[in-house]
C-alpha cells in the first residue's frame, strides 16, 4: 500500500516527524500541502458561508481549513489518477506505535474494498453501529457517527473518486464534512484501538485552530453542541 503524507514545506517544525513518517509507513511519500492562505493556492475554490449542505455549518471556513481540504482532495485524486486500491492519506503530526500499526494494517489489508473510507483514528470515541472484524482488542467498526479529525485513514479509489465529485464546492472542514454521509454518499469506517497518536502539541502546535476571544467562546461552544447535535440525529446506518 502507498502512504501519503500532507505536509507543507514551510512548516519546518515538523520536518522531523514527517522524515520518521517517511520511515515508519509502507511506500511513504510527501504531498505538499495546499497553503490556504495564498490566494494563487486556491484561487478555484468555490466556498459558501456553511449554507451547501444541512444541517448548515455555523462558522466561516478559515483559509487554513481551505488548505487542509484541498490537502485531501489533492490526495484522493492522486489514488484515482495512479489506479491505487487503496492508500493511506496521513497528516504530518501523526505518530504511529509499529508494533501496532501493522496489526491495524494487516486488518485493513485483509477486509478493506476500493469502496471503503477506513479512519484510524487518534481517539478512541467512536461507538459502533455494526463490527465488521476483530484482532484481539481491535475492531474494524461502521460507528453510528464517524468523530473528526483526519489524522490517518485508508481510501479506496472509489471512495476517493466519489469524494472528489462530492467536493468540487465546499463549506465546512474536510473531518466536519466527512461526518454527513447523506451529503458525501460514502460510509466512513473506523478501525481502532490501533495505538496512534497526534502530537501536534509537541511539533509547533496546531496548524488550524485560531484563538477566539474569551466573550466569543461561550456562543461558539453553544453553535458547536446545536450543530454537534443535529449531525448526531443521522448516524450512519
Amino acid at each position: 500500500m502507498q502512504s501519503l503524507i500532507i505536509h507543507m514545506s514551510t512548516a519546518t517544525a515538523r520536518a522531523a516527524n514527517t522524515a520518521q513518517l517517511m520511515r515508519d509507513l509502507p511506500n511513504a511519500q510527501i504531498v505538499e500541502a495546499v497553503n490556504g492562505r495564498d490566494p494563487a493556492q486556491v484561487a478555484d475554490v468555490v466556498t459558501h458561508p456553511g449554507t451547501l449542505h444541512r444541517p448548515h455549518y455555523p462558522f466561516p471556513l478559515t483559509p487554513a481549513e481551505i488548505g487542509v481540504f484541498q490537502s485531501h482532495r489533492r490526495c484522493w485524486q492522486m489514488i484515482v489518477d495512479n489506479g491505487w486500491d487503496m492508500a493511506l492519506i496521513v497528516e504530518d503530526d501523526l505518530r504511529v506505535d509499529p508494533p501496532r500499526f501493522a496489526r491495524a494494517m494487516a486488518l485493513v489489508a485483509a477486509h478493506a474494498t476500493p469502496d471503503m473510507y477506513i479512519r484510524l483514528p487518534v481517539k478512541n470515541r467512536e461507538i459502533p453501529a455494526r463490527t465488521l472484524a476483530t484482532d484481539a482488542d481491535m475492531a474494524l467498526i461502521l460507528p453510528r457517527v464517524v468523530a473528526l479529525q483526519c489524522c490517518c485513514q485508508a481510501v479506496g479509489r472509489e471512495a476517493a473518486r466519489r469524494l472528489l465529485n462530492a467536493s468540487q464546492e465546499i463549506d465546512r472542514p474536510v473531518d466536519t464534512w466527512l461526518q454527513m454521509h447523506w451529503a458525501t454518499g460514502q460510509p466512513v469506517h473506523s478501525l481502532l484501538p490501533n495505538g496512534n497518536a497526534e502530537i501536534a502539541g509537541q511539533i509547533g502546535g496546531s496548524t488550524i485552530q485560531t484563538k477566539t476571544r474569551t466573550s466569543g467562546k461561550l456562543m461558539r461552544e453553544f453553535r458547536r453542541a446545536a450543530y454537534r447535535a443535529r449531525i448526531n440525529r443521522r448516524p450512519q446506518p
